[in-house]
């Protein structure tokens, strides 16, 4: 049987928990094992859950998993469960959710604090400035 095409945009269930592990990071800013978050998983179902189970899931090798084990993830991750089952949702909280990392870096926070007194003439001239620094760094690399 054919597999068909997902529709524009579509995320898989791997993909999804990809975007996640790389968003959610652990307070010193590392990625989250797949042994944390099995653990933490097994933890709050009380059912089998092991870090293999999580890296099949992340990697698409698994693609079913139960309610309670999506229900489980979203749980660890602070996200809701409608993470895992519409698109455009997922994509919203993912752009959250990568916001709420980036504010996590201090130098990235200040910027962002200092800039809320900003005029929106103001704000354009230090966005257009944040532009430029990013293309020359992209082609310094």
């Amino acid at each position: 049987m054919p597999e068909s095409e997902p529709e524009a945009g579509a995320s898989t269930l791997a993909a999804k928990l990809d975007r996640l592990f790389d968003v959610v990071r652990r307070p010193d800013r590392e990625q989250y094992s797949h042994e944390e978050v099995a653990r933490a998983c097994r933890e709050a179902t009380g059912e089998s859950f092991s870090a293999t189970y999580v890296w099949q899931l992340r990697t698409g090798r698994r693609d079913n998993p139960t309610k309670r084990h999506l229900e489980a993830l979203a749980q660890f991750f602070q996200v809701p469960p409608v993470y895992f089952f519409d698109d455009r949702q997922s994509a919203r909280i993912t752009e959250e959710l990568a916001l709420l990392g980036a504010l996590r870096n201090a130098g990235v926070r200040e910027v962002a604090l200092r800039a809320v007194t900003l005029s929106p003439e103001g704000l354009g001239t230090i966005s257009d400035m944040i532009e430029a620094i990013a293309r020359r760094e992209a082609g310094s690399r």
